[in-house]
């Protein structure tokens, strides 16, 4: 019978063995998950300032583009409104005429 003693001990140690090194693997896993955590929150971050970074300078291009293209149409209109304003007083005297023209036949 002291040989069963033996192997009960041996197996036990064994037993007590494992556990340890299952408890090892299991902080040494736990350490691993923390760290990928912060490594995907720190991309996560990194990720939305470069994003946000990126959606401003869209903006601010496209809002260049927007002002430029408002410009453009103020001063094609300006223009227009030259045009008109000089059709108009060339009429002028032929309409102050025809009015006159009307008002005393009336």
């Amino acid at each position: 019978m002291p040989v069963e003693k033996s192997l009960l001990a041996q197996i036990r140690e064994k037993e007590l063995e494992v556990s340890v090194k299952i408890d090892d693997v299991r902080v040494e896993a736990d350490r691993m998950i923390e760290r990928a955590r912060k490594e995907s929150l720190a991309i996560i971050t990194s990720s939305e300032a470069e994003g946000k970074k990126e959606a401003d300078e869209f903006l601010r291009r496209e809002m260049e583009r927007v002002e430029s293209e408002a410009d453009h149409i103020r001063v094609q209109a300006r223009g227009e409104v030259e045009t008109v304003r000089k059709k108009g007083e060339k009429n002028l005297p032929k309409a102050v005429e025809r009015i006159i023209t009307i008002v005393l036949s009336g």
